[in-house]
């Protein structure tokens, strides 16, 4: 396994459209990171330049001690799983399995011997006589990341390998990846891994550390935790989470603590808050996660009075939709503390946690909260 490195790395087409700006990114050894971001930011375009299958336009690709700027995939030391799984249809699963050996001229029997290992791993014994057209998604999606694993590569590179399977499989294929990569670790093989998805569930579930994209920008690289608790800016705010951030414009005076008012509306958000700022009085925005907003009677002290628009039972849980003024706000409720006589049109007030709220720079989305924090 080795480290994998990208120094302020471009990609301009023909055209002249930009598609990723001199991004910079280090991948430790032995290291699972996930690129994510919506359709469109540049991170399965990103990982293709990785492998060798997009040329960069500018900056460097580094793997362990090499430079891989100009050498084809081949003599890179990936291994790349994709999003259609790309069996041989004519090969039975045991070959395609070990073709990689093949081409490269290994011997019968170690090839013979590392198909039985991997698919002992991978518990797909029973399928080596198949054809890929006889196995189910789930089944294919393993034989793809088994003929990876084979290879032994310096990095393994995932290009939204589980898209096109159902949300249950989807499920437990992330646990047996996520498995595969510890019981390596474990066995003192570490897979250094970049995977990519479009899927903050598989994001946060499966990575070390994330790197969240946007428009071919990296916006923070950080661990789940971190990302969640301390996004860098809005965008990360409102991209991890589910439900998404309540962002909502705001006017921040500072007193004693710090004050917010939302549409003609104030509440008093403390000192703790007010300590971690580092920005001007004036108009901000809000972030508060639909976990961290309450909920109480309308006029309730420290409250924000909002309008019922919409009631979501999820079954341990509600999702609560209300308007104050002009913003909308999520908040989770857990369903044994709701009200279900509660209904649209019904007036509900709102309590937002100092020491869970940030607040995010109009213009720049950053986030100008978490002054004495690590980011």
């Amino acid at each position: 396994m080795a480290e994998l490195q990208l120094k302020s790395v471009e990609k301009t087409y023909g055209n002249g459209f930009k598609a990723v700006h001199g991004i910079n990114l280090e991948v430790k050894e032995g290291e699972f990171m996930v690129l994510v971001g919506p359709s469109g930011c540049a991170k399965s375009t990103t990982l293709r330049m990785i492998a060798g299958l997009e040329t960069i336009s500018g900056g460097e690709i580094r793997i362990g001690e090499n430079v891989v700027n100009d050498l084809v995939p081949g003599k890179r030391g990936i291994a790349m799983v994709f999003q259609n799984y790309a069996l041989y249809p004519h090969m039975k699963v045991r070959r395609n399995l070990g073709f990689g050996l093949q081409l490269r001229g290994k011997p019968k029997a170690e090839i013979a011997t590392a198909t039985d290992e991997v698919s002992e791993i991978l518990e797909i014994e029973k399928l080596l006589d198949r054809l890929p057209k006889q196995l189910s998604g789930g089944q294919a999606q393993r034989v793809a990341v088994g003929r990876a694993l084979i290879k032994h590569p310096d990095v393994f590179l995932f290009d939204e390998p589980l898209s096109n399977l159902d949300a249950k499989l989807r499920a437990a294929m992330r646990v047996r990846i996520t498995d595969l990569h510890k019981r390596l670790k474990a066995e003192g093989r570490p897979a250094t891994v970049v995977y990519v998805t479009h899927d903050q569930v598989e994001a946060m579930t499966m990575g070390d550390r994330i790197c969240v994209m946007k428009d071919g920008h990296i916006m923070q690289v950080a661990d789940p935790v971190t990302l969640y608790e301390r996004p860098a800016n809005a965008f990360v705010a409102g991209f991890i989470g589910m439900p998404e951030m309540n962002l909502v414009p705001a006017v921040l005076t500072r007193g004693i603590g710090a004050q917010l008012t939302l549409d003609g509306q104030t509440v008093d958000l403390g000192d703790e808050l007010a300590r971690r700022l580092y920005c001007q009085d004036g108009p901000v925005t809000l972030g508060i996660r639909p976990q961290h907003l309450g909920v109480a009677p309308a006029g309730s002290p420290d409250s924000l009075t909002g309008s019922v628009t919409n009631v979501e039972f999820m079954g341990h849980e509600v999702n609560l939709h209300a308007k104050v003024g002009s913003a909308t706000f999520v908040a989770v409720v857990p369903s044994e503390q709701f009200d279900r006589a509660t209904q649209r049109g019904d007036k509900v007030g709102l309590t937002v946690s100092g020491r869970h709220a940030h607040v995010f720079d109009v213009t720049s989305g950053e986030n100008v909260s978490l002054k004495g924090q690590i980011n």
